[in-house]
């Protein structure tokens, strides 16, 4: 299982995803190991796809130390929760849900076990997969004040972008055969 299979997997008409498949995963300088496989596997986790998870989860975990291993799986675990509730809450026309308390426990965002630029970069990263504005602005705002720059953040969510188009692709593509 790797990515080399993953992307054998992806048919001819979505031949950019295969060749961006390659780049942001396979060719990418950027973000540390770390970064990069924690990200995705978080995205991998976000992105709902079997397909996605089985082929890079085994690469990633070689890649990840355990506690990196872990905080990526839970990083995608409380975005999955705080993209719901926090999107939700934006949404709602009424401004009175914002002055709530949110009443949820997200102890993991403040001791991940990680860097937390780490953990914030994967969470930024699953909040793209799920489409929560607030929770973007609010890791990406985090990053920014850490000191990591905009091309960092761009390359967290080019891979969520990637990883997602490529589980929905090879999703679509196992419904239509099946």
């Amino acid at each position: 299982m790797s990515l080399d299979t993953l992307k054998s997997a992806v048919p001819d008409y979505a031949k950019d995803l295969k060749l961006n498949l390659g780049s942001v995963i396979g060719n990418n300088d950027k973000l540390t190991p770390q970064q990069l496989w924690g990200t995705v596997l978080a995205t991998a986790i976000a992105s709902r796809s079997p397909i996605v998870l089985r082929e890079l989860e085994p690469e990633a975990k070689a890649q990840l130390s355990p506690e990196a291993y872990n905080a990526a799986k839970a990083a995608a675990a409380i975005m999955a929760m705080n993209n719901v509730f926090y999107r939700t809450r934006h949404l709602l026309s009424d401004p009175e849900y914002g002055t709530l308390r949110a009443g949820l426990r997200m102890n993991v965002i403040g001791n991940p076990g990680v860097e937390k630029v780490d953990f914030e970069l994967w969470s930024l990263a699953v909040s793209a997969v799920n489409g929560c504005g607030q929770c973007l602005d609010s890791h990406e705002q985090v990053l920014r004040k850490a000191g990591v720059d905009r091309e960092t953040v761009q390359e967290a969510f080019k891979i969520a972008s990637v990883v997602q188009a490529v589980g929905t692709t090879l999703e679509s593509e196992a419904a239509l055969a099946g």
